[in-house]
């Protein structure tokens, strides 16, 4: 039996989509949105930027071939197996979630506007005082410094918490964000994980 923590196969086996969108479906997504993966109490909201036109195209997170949320999730110890976005459901009995700043699908967020990042980081405070989750993890750095008006923000734990919720800021896994490889990923997102079971451990009588 392969465990989590002795570390996934080098190369990953994704698991089969039942959907592939043709060209003209993925055009046709621009301005979608793609429904959160959410419940209250949650151990960590996921926060994307925005869905890309694939994702918006299949209605499931982070679902384009090449994204590495999935297997960096699996490899820094988030999920016990490598889900495909069309599994996303099954991360809520892990105490995960998943949302984006800004809702609307675009091809790339070069397309967004800077009142929509400022209007995208309002909602989320909202979305997180109410869903009352312990971690938000922000997936790209520059949608939180557009979105909360933090322009030296680094990679990593944040001293602001956001509505009682503690920050972390992480890289983009999209596959073309280059200045990190899947190891990168997994190292950063591996801190937080270790972080979110510390938390836990310490609020457990």
């Amino acid at each position: 039996m392969n465990d989590h923590r002795q570390g996934p196969p080098a190369v990953p086996i994704f698991p089969p989509r039942p959907f592939v969108p043709t060209r003209e479906q993925v055009l046709a997504a621009r301005g979608r949105t793609v429904p959160d993966v959410i419940a209250p109490g949650l151990k960590v909201l996921f926060v994307g930027i925005n869905p890309g036109l694939y994702t918006a195209a299949i209605g499931h997170h982070f679902g384009r071939p090449g994204n590495r949320f999935w297997p960096t999730l699996h490899r820094s110890g988030f999920t016990p197996r490598l889900l495909s976005p069309f599994e996303e459901e099954e991360l809520l009995k892990w105490g995960y979630g998943i949302t984006n700043v800004v809702e609307r699908a675009t091809a790339n967020a070069g397309e967004l506007s800077p009142e929509e990042y400022l209007a995208g980081g309002i909602g989320l405070i909202e979305k997180v005082r109410r869903l009352r989750p312990r971690f938000v993890a922000i997936l790209g750095v520059e949608a939180y410094r557009k979105a909360f008006k933090r322009p030296k923000v680094v990679v990593g734990n944040q001293p602001d918490p956001m509505a009682d919720a503690m920050v972390w800021v992480l890289p983009n896994p999209s596959g073309l964000n280059a200045n990190y490889q899947i190891e990168d990923l997994t190292r950063v997102f591996g801190k937080l994980k270790a972080a979110v079971e510390e938390s836990v451990n310490r609020s457990t009588p």
